[in-house]
């Protein structure tokens, strides 16, 4: 059923009102009981909901219709009326210990947001919506985090939430309710896990640092071996490198002997030899 009018409600209750009304003035004293009686209990009956609110209406325990916002009447005893709220509600989800897919045992926790979209289903499919949602996201959790390893779940966090969110959403769209997001918070590992992890980052950063250095050593030796060709085709360099070293030589303080021989005669020496 659909949106239902207060129409009705409202036509009974400034009827009763107006005879109660009549017969505590003009009536006796028993009428004028009885009409104090009456005015007090449909008085009872007025309900305000809000704005971010649907009223679910049932009629001899009968379900009648949703109820918009603003001032409405039930009838008492034969009416009543079940408030349901439209907002974005956030609940977190109690730290669930858990053993992944390669047996490593962690806590997780986190927080569901979920909304009521269709305020009927919630109340005539499920008894308490809210807790329902929570105790499925708890189940979900445990069950998709004890699938995956513990270096998927560190990394992959937010495909998994997404995961949990898909499968719960699937089954609380029954029960009306929209579940929005679903965010993993906290992952507690062992202390001797974390020691672990942090040995094995420590080794892959050793690792890394070692293939560096061994890849500027081979880049090194590479230009060092095409700076050596070069030198042999060109004598003249060789000459040029050794006045290089000479100038670099004599700005150090220290006193020095340095010997030069040209290089023809040693030139001449071998060419004889």
């Amino acid at each position: 059923m659909g949106q239902y009018k207060n129409t009705l409600q409202w036509s009974i209750f400034f009827t009763l009102f107006f005879i109660s009304l009549l017969a505590v003035i003009y009536g006796g004293i028993l009428l004028k009981i009885l009409g104090g009686i009456i005015i007090i209990s449909i008085l009872s009956g007025i309900r305000v909901i809000f704005e971010y609110e649907r009223g679910v209406l049932f009629t001899l325990g009968r379900y009648t219709g949703l109820l918009g916002p603003g001032l409405i009447w039930v009838i008492p005893v034969i009416q009543y009326l079940e408030k349901v709220d439209l907002r974005v509600q956030s609940v977190d989800i109690p730290p669930q210990e858990v053993i992944t897919k390669d047996n490593v045992p962690v806590k997780v926790n986190g927080v569901v947001f979920f909304r009521v979209e269709y305020p009927e289903k919630a109340i005539l499919n499920v008894e308490n919506y809210k807790q329902a949602t929570i105790l499925y996201a708890q189940t979900v959790l445990r069950d998709v985090i004890g699938d995956v390893e513990l270096d998927e779940l560190l990394q992959k966090r937010d495909e998994i939430s997404e995961k949990i969110r898909k499968i719960v959403d699937e089954i609380t769209d029954k029960w009306g309710v929209d579940v929005t997001s679903v965010k993993i918070q906290d992952i507690i590992i062992p202390e001797d896990i974390k020691r672990a992890i942090a040995r094995q980052a420590e080794a892959e950063r050793e690792r890394r640092a070692a293939i560096i250095k061994s890849e500027g050593e081979i880049k090194a030796a590479e230009n060092l071996q095409k700076a050596a060709k070069l030198l042999a085709d060109t004598p003249e360099a060789i000459t040029l490198r050794v006045l290089h070293t000479l100038a670099e030589i004599s700005t150090d303080p220290n006193q020095k002997v340095i010997i030069l021989f040209p290089a023809d005669l040693l030139k001449r020496k071998q060419s004889n030899e």
